[in-house]
């Protein structure tokens, strides 16, 4: 999952800027390497990739700071969504 989240930011939010290595744990946020719009671009990927919603409550930056972050945030709704 985290692999397929790093590729899409890559690809489809930080394209066409050289020497990309992102991690997992990469703060993507705070460092500036996406903004407001290329959170929404991702979020609504997440969404749509991993079948989940992402309720306006929840997009803060906790769940969405690092790839390691979406990941969890991912098993975590996907947890919830089995149990309901």
């Amino acid at each position: 999952m985290q692999q397929q989240i790093i590729t899409y930011i890559e690809t489809e939010l930080l394209a066409g800027q050289e020497n990309l290595n992102l991690t997992a744990d990469e703060d993507l946020l705070t460092t500036g390497l996406i903004d407001s719009l290329g959170t929404m671009k991702l979020i609504a990927f997440l969404e749509e990739t991993y079948d989940i919603t992402v309720p306006a409550e929840d997009m803060t930056i906790e769940y969405f700071m690092t790839v390691n972050d979406m990941a969890e945030y991912i098993a975590a709704r996907r947890t919830a969504n089995v149990i309901s």
